[in-house]
């Protein structure tokens, strides 16, 4: 308590962190309004040529961040003059943020696509490739064909990379060698893996990884965070296989419905167990004789019952034990006998017979981990996968080491291939292979100690342009 007190007091004194950070920011946009009639004064051309000389004076040793404020005042009148925008004085702050490598938190309808055009321009003039990070194909196109005439104007390149374009040919690669790359995290993230499959660097197409704008940067950096991207190809394996196991695992399945049963009267009973003699507890308590009586009964009656169910549970055969919690499933040494004997195939443990416990471990995870509806649905004859944080469908991912095969067969669709992956890489790992990310969002406050101790990024919050 007297901790916060002292907190709220330093605060109210000297102003949050990020109140500071903004009047900081405010006075560096206010330089940049100082330039705004000089830069008016300038023809297209002489406003065009401002880049070559910025790009001179930090060549020679000047800091960027000297020459910010001039730098914003040239991108702010080129958009006037070319897309009819002109930047607030919280875009420019936002751009500022952005510039050194933080999230701006900006409320919806402030802009950000206009703001991400300040960053860009400075970091290329410190010679970095600059990738603009999208939610969609259509965004992407969409921003870059928008704010490409202000690019353009100030004499860089600008493209935008599309799901549809040959993953190896010359126009994706040309869209990499633009000064300004639009993209989502899907295709920058398949280019690079891509990228490092590919046997020489004039292969490649993608280039250095220097610095990203991430937009809905919480949607991507933590709600889609540990999302795998995954380039697999065929394990050219028999898939008649997979029904086959998926055959034997319902005869399993179908053999230990007594024992799943019994456990199950088990655990209620236990559960009871547990609840009456937290109601015998308060019961004491209360000195109520009518409550006690009632709760021992309880207990008495869940504890005849747990005896007679192990009476019988010694009777029953477990066949695969099953661990909900890591969607697992294994086979116990009388699963496997049973097993053998339903398949007719002899031992499992013997030549090409070895693969056996494998497959019936995925068809019994299949059948007792994996819900329809919850892990995954069926469509048009396909098993597609759902995002357990996302709830979104994935289309095109499928499950490793057979699984997936195993629950096309639990489905009765057609069993693909097996496939193998060939790279692998999460979301998160991708985006720290860049030297630099910043973001934009409208809501990142919130998640902004976990933006810190995962990536190192600081949230800092802008002011709307027209305060309520």
């Amino acid at each position: 308590m007297v901790l916060d007190k002292v907190s709220k007091s330093l605060v109210k004194v000297f102003g949050s962190r990020n109140e500071r950070l903004v009047k900081t920011y405010s006075i560096i946009a206010q330089q940049a309004s100082e330039f705004e009639e000089q830069t008016k004064k300038l023809d297209d051309e002489a406003l065009k040529a401002k880049t070559a000389e910025f790009k001179a004076m930090i060549k020679s040793g000047t800091r960027p961040e000297e020459i910010l404020p001039e730098a914003f005042a040239v991108v702010r009148e080129t958009a006037r003059r070319n897309v009819e925008m002109r930047h607030f004085d919280v875009q420019l702050i936002g751009g500022n943020v952005l510039y050194e490598g933080k999230i701006a938190e900006m409320a919806t309808g402030e802009g950000k696509t206009l703001v991400a055009t300040l960053a860009a321009y400075l970091v290329h003039l410190t010679g970095r490739k600059v990738h603009i990070v999208t939610v969609n194909d259509y965004l992407a196109k969409r921003d870059a064909e928008w704010m490409g005439p202000v690019y353009e104007a100030l004499g860089m390149t600008v493209g935008a990379i599309q799901a549809d374009m040959d993953s190896t040919g010359d126009e994706r690669k040309a869209q990499y060698a633009c000064d300004i790359t639009y993209g989502t995290n899907n295709e920058f993230g398949f280019d690079y893996l891509r990228d490092n499959m590919k046997t020489s660097i004039e292969q490649m197409v993608q280039g250095p990884l220097e610095y990203a704008i991430i937009d809905e940067v919480d949607s991507i950096l933590i709600d889609e965070a540990r999302t795998p991207l995954i380039i697999s190809g065929p394990a050219f394996d028999d898939v008649t296989r997979y029904n086959k196991a998926d055959h034997v695992a319902r005869k399993l399945i179908s053999l230990q419905s007594s024992y799943d049963r019994l456990k199950k009267q088990i655990d209620s009973a236990e559960r009871t167990i547990a609840n009456a003699q937290g109601e015998l507890a308060e019961a004491k308590k209360a000195k109520d004789s009518k409550r006690i009586e009632k709760a021992q009964k309880a207990i008495e009656k869940s504890e005849a019952e747990i005896d007679a169910a192990q009476a019988r549970l010694t009777g029953a055969t477990q066949y695969y034990e099953v661990e909900i919690d890591k969607k697992a499933a294994h086979l116990t040494h009388e699963g496997v006998g049973a097993a053998q004997e339903i398949a007719g195939v002899g031992s499992f443990f013997t030549g090409s017979n070895m693969e056996w416990p494998h497959l019936l471990e995925q068809s019994l995870r299949a059948h007792v981990t994996f819900e329809r509806e919850k892990d995954y649905v069926v469509m048009e004859g396909k098993v597609i996968i759902v995002d357990e944080f996302t709830g979104r469908l994935m289309h095109g991912r499928q499950w490793s080491d057979g699984l997936h095969q195993a629950v096309e067969a639990k489905e009765a669709v057609k069993v693909k291939e097996e496939s193998q992956t060939l790279a692998t890489i999460t979301l998160q790992n991708f985006f720290k292979l860049y030297e630099q990310i910043a973001g934009m969002t409208g809501t990142a406050a919130t998640e902004s100690e976990e933006f810190m101790n995962i990536y190192k990024l600081e949230v800092i919050v802008i002011p709307t342009n027209k305060p309520c």
